[in-house]
């Protein structure tokens, strides 16, 4: 059974950070292309970051370039996005997803305010 459990998420203050971890199991990690997406009240989920199987290439929206940073660790089957520099803007759910499977996990609140 493939289950995606995100986590690490939180109520920050403007300027903060916080790290999001995303554990996989049920599929082949280290195969496959990982992803973070996001969803903010009333809005569709949006492609946050990607990575690539074995970590040498990634993608970030130009929301976030410069401020998150994707990274897995392919022996604890584990996905991360580290993200500094948090604005109200990024207040939504995080969700990790394979690019091989249908799955998203529950999602973790990321809540950005003063």
């Amino acid at each position: 059974q493939v289950t995606l459990v995100e986590s690490g998420g939180g109520l920050v203050q403007p300027g903060g950070c916080l790290r999001l971890s995303c554990a996989a199991s049920g599929f082949t990690f280290s195969i496959a292309r990982m992803n973070w997406y996001r969803q903010a009240p009333g809005k569709g989920r949006e492609l946050v970051a990607g990575i690539s199987a074995t970590g040498d290439s990634s993608y970030y929206a130009d929301s976030v370039k410069g401020r998150f940073t994707i990274s897995r660790d392919n022996a604890k089957n584990t996905l991360y996005l580290q993200m500094n520099s948090l604005m109200p803007g990024d207040t939504a759910v995080y969700y990790c997803k394979s690019n091989l499977l249908a799955t998203w996990g529950q999602g973790t609140q990321v809540t950005v305010s003063a």
